[in-house]
Parts: structure tokens; sequence; C-alpha cells
């Protein structure tokens, strides 16, 4: 690609992380290299499985297990700036067509890594990369940097009436 945008999606309905998953397959499909890095997470989701089935597709968590409901460890912040780090020089490595940054707008809400360095990451990327950040709480910084924002809005979900994740369908 000539010009590599960055997206965000963001907002507290469902879709974030599914829509960043879509957008790759479909960047995949095209015969381009994506590069889905997933901060927070450290949970088995069926995405992780993509590898085996999509060449072009590489996919790594940074993340031990889900403290949304507590506080970051030490370990989480340890991982957290170890994957923006990583994830700078694939951005500036070129070797990528399209980098998506997995629910790094939550890693920046609870204060894994500061703002400046994931924009610092986004400005150093390689001409052409195209740069998808998720989650929830978009900073402002990253929402004024963005070309594209799309908030998901939530109006009813079956979480609310105590369905569980579903293997295959929210992870």
């Amino acid at each position: 690609m000539e010009k590599g945008y960055v997206q965000v999606y963001t907002g507290n309905g469902k879709g974030k992380t599914t829509a960043a998953l879509g957008l790759s397959l479909r960047a995949v499909c095209a015969g381009k290299k994506v590069y889905f890095a997933q901060f927070v997470k450290g949970m088995k989701y069926s995405e992780l499985n993509a590898e085996k089935y999509l060449p072009g597709f590489s996919m790594k968590q940074y993340g031990s297990e889900c403290f949304i409901f507590s506080e970051p460890s030490e370990e989480d912040i340890r991982l957290g700036n170890e994957g923006l780090k990583e994830c700078a020089d694939i951005l500036s490595s070129g070797d990528y067509d399209v980098v998506v940054l997995d629910e790094i707008n939550i890693a920046l809400y609870y204060n894994l890594f500061t703002v400046d360095k994931v924009i610092e990451a986004i400005d150093n990327r390689a001409a052409g990369v195209e740069v998808i950040l998720t989650g929830r709480n978009a900073h402002e910084r990253i929402i004024e940097k963005a070309d594209l924002v799309t908030e998901m809005k939530e109006i009813k979900h079956y979480y609310e009436k105590g369905v569980e994740a579903r293997v295959g369908i929210e992870k």
C-alpha cells in the first residue's frame, strides 16, 4: 500500500477484536502480511489457531491473565512494555502490511506504558503499514492521531442474561 492509515475500534460494545480479525482475514486473502498483537490478553482464544490456517498471519499475546477487574501486576506491566517494544520494531521493519495492536487502548487505560510511546511507535512505522488499535477507552491523543475511528456502542448483550463467552463466538 502506498499509504498506511491508522484505524481505531473502541467503545463499550462487542466487536472490536472481531472487526480487527475480519480486516486481518481480508488483508491475508489479498496477499498481505498481518501481525496481530494482543495486549493484556493471555487467555486461550480460538483466534490463536489462525496461524495454522492463514499463511501470512502472525499472532502473539503480550499479557498473562486478564486483570481488568483488578490492578495490573508487575508482570503485566513488564509483558506490556516488552510487547510494545517488539511491536514498535515490527511496525518500523516493513515486514508486515497490517499491524493490529489489539486491546492496546486498555493497556494505555491501565498505564502499562505511556501514550507517547504508542504514538512514537505509530509515527516510526514503515511507509505503507496500516495500523489498527482496539480496546475500550481510547485515549484522546490516539483518537486525534487516527484516520478512522469506529465506536462500538452496546445496546443489548446476552452477557447481561448470564451467557458466558462461547468458544468460536466470543473466544
